[in-house]
């Protein structure tokens, strides 16, 4: 399980929200991978996650990451715990 820390003003970098002016929510980016990448290697899919991770200006570990990346490759769901600043 991973975790992250975000400011209030932040979220709308994390989670889908239609009312955001944001682009690039990593929950949305996230779903879009794991949807598409299921079953392909985690050295594929990392880079990926670690671009949409900087896009969205999200403080990701390589650990996390490469969780995220591990449960994307064999289809396990990802718990990810949030704590809002």
């Amino acid at each position: 399980m991973g975790k992250i820390s975000v400011e209030r003003q932040h979220l709308d970098r994390l989670l889908a929200d239609s009312a955001s002016t944001y682009g690039a929510p990593y929950q949305q980016a996230f779903g879009e991978l794991a949807a598409a990448r299921r079953g392909r290697p985690v050295a594929e899919i990392l880079p990926l996650l670690r671009r949409a991770a900087e896009e969205a200006r999200l403080g990701f570990t390589a650990a996390d990451l490469r969780e995220q990346a591990q449960a994307i490759s064999t289809g396990e769901p990802y718990v990810l715990r949030v704590t809002v600043a």
